[in-house]
């Protein structure tokens, strides 16, 4: 099964990778998320359909 330590490691895991694009280039993920904000609803949605079935398929594969 998994532990808290499990979800402790994977929860800093997310945030050391979320951190990673402000440090080394702020301009080009603010441009980004200006882009995004101006999406449309859908595709915001198939963009975070695609991200979590992506995450649920290489978690299977991990594990």
């Amino acid at each position: 099964m998994w532990d808290w330590q499990d979800l402790g490691t994977a929860l800093a895991l997310m945030l050391v990778l979320e951190g990673v694009m402000p440090f080394l280039n702020p301009t080009g993920l603010r441009e980004t998320f200006l882009r995004v904000a101006q999406s449309e609803d859908f595709t915001l949605r198939m963009v975070g359909l695609f991200s979590m079935l992506s995450g649920l398929v290489l978690l299977y594969l991990v594990h």
